[in-house]
């Protein structure tokens, strides 16, 4: 459904949030979400230009989210690492559809928007607070109540 560059996006910005307000460097995210850390450098660096995340160089420095766990929305962390792609026209270049979509096309876009309107719903916070027993697959962080 996303890209894994999406996902290593959000599991970073989950492990940030389930951290907060403490920072993280990159070594302890990529072990904390399981991603390698080089790749995930370049995925914090999208965040960071995006203004969702902080980067701190030095002692005591690292990565913090930038705003409230409740204004990021998981739309938000995924269209800064791979924007969601909707069907405007025939995939298919076939001549006569143009942007009239034929029923699975007009599906699956309908599809991609119930997945970006989802996305855009759910925040960060909606994520971090969700109870661990809900949780498929469980960061080493432990929740902080908010």
């Amino acid at each position: 459904m996303i890209s894994p560059t999406a996902e290593y996006a959000l599991r970073a910005v989950v492990c940030l949030g389930n951290a907060a307000p403490e920072p993280q460097t990159n070594q302890q995210i990529a072990e904390t979400t399981k991603v390698p850390s080089a790749y995930l450098s370049k995925v914090l660096q999208g965040l960071a230009r995006a203004g969702i995340i902080r980067s701190q160089r030095g002692l005591g420095g690292g990565y913090t989210l930038l705003r409230d766990l409740d204004e990021v929305t998981v739309l938000e962390v995924v269209e800064t690492v791979d924007p969601l792609r909707r069907i405007e026209s025939c995939p298919l270049d076939l001549a006569g559809h143009g942007k009239n979509l034929c029923p699975l096309h007009r599906h699956l876009d309908g599809v991609v928007e119930a997945v970006i309107e989802a996305f855009g719903d759910t925040t960060i916070g909606d994520l971090v607070r969700e109870p661990r027993s809900r949780r498929g697959c469980r960061f080493p962080l432990p929740l902080k109540p908010r």
